[in-house]
């Protein structure tokens, strides 16, 4: 099985400044939040996964690491603030794919999308809407114009303690793997997003990142005001 892989971040309509982790835009200094945890998977990425390749592969050692590195993060980035009197966090979001299986972690309201014969929410946001949605407080009808839509109930440098969500599953030829933040997908529709993504179209990375960019371009014609960042992986 072979892959490739596109990735499309652009500013928006509203905001100055912009990152692959989507830093908290309700806080101070979001960018430095998420390009430290950047930092911090790439170095484990660099530095630990070739011993997972070479000493053999364990899942539940993979999200233990993942999972230190999240809370590491989240003491790192509230002592920061501290020192420094401001808030500040982000999501996280990381996908892995490793012998035809993928592994994920996800903090807050960043989300994975499987595109095959359907799309497939595979990541739960961690917000007050999705909480009173599980509950039964809220329908869907509700929750998409719900004031209260972006209330994150944990972030990676602003909550006390974070509880990581972790999800794996087998990949499989002409599947299309979707990565992004909130602003991507809050004005646009699955179906939209399927119209676009639909694994049959694309064999190639320009065929992706041309879609990547139709969608974020239509966001912003709808005046989404958030920044967006999407990164795309086709399995063929």
């Amino acid at each position: 099985m072979r892959f490739f892989i596109t990735a499309h971040t652009d500013i928006g309509i509203r905001k100055k400044t912009n990152h692959l982790c989507d830093g908290m835009g309700g806080l101070a200094k979001g960018e430095v939040a998420s390009a430290s945890v950047i930092e911090a998977y790439v170095k484990w990425f660099e530095n630990d996964f070739p011993h997972y390749v070479s000493d053999g592969f364990e899942k539940e050692a993979l999200f233990k690491d993942w999972d230190n590195i999240a809370s590491q993060m989240n003491t790192k980035i509230g002592a920061y603030g501290a020192e420094n009197s401001i808030s500040l966090g982000t999501t996280l979001v990381t996908l892995l794919i490793y012998q035809e299986k993928y592994y994920i972690i996800n903090i807050g309201d960043s989300r994975v999308y499987k595109f095959d014969q359907r799309t497939n929410v595979i990541t739960k946001d961690h917000t007050f809407v999705q909480r009173e949605l599980d509950l039964g407080r809220l329908t869907p009808e509700e929750a998409k114009n719900h004031t209260k839509r972006n209330v994150l109930l944990q972030c990676i440098g602003a909550s006390s303690v974070i509880q990581s969500d972790f999800y794996d599953g087998k990949v499989s030829s002409g599947e299309v793997y979707l990565l992004c933040s909130d602003g991507f997908r809050h004005i646009i529709t699955e179906d939209e997003m399927f119209a676009q993504l639909n694994p049959g179209f694309h064999h190639s990375p320009e065929s992706l990142n041309k879609a990547a960019v139709y969608l974020t371009d239509l966001n912003k014609y709808r005046r989404e005001n958030d920044n967006i960042s999407v990164v795309l992986i086709k399995s063929e």
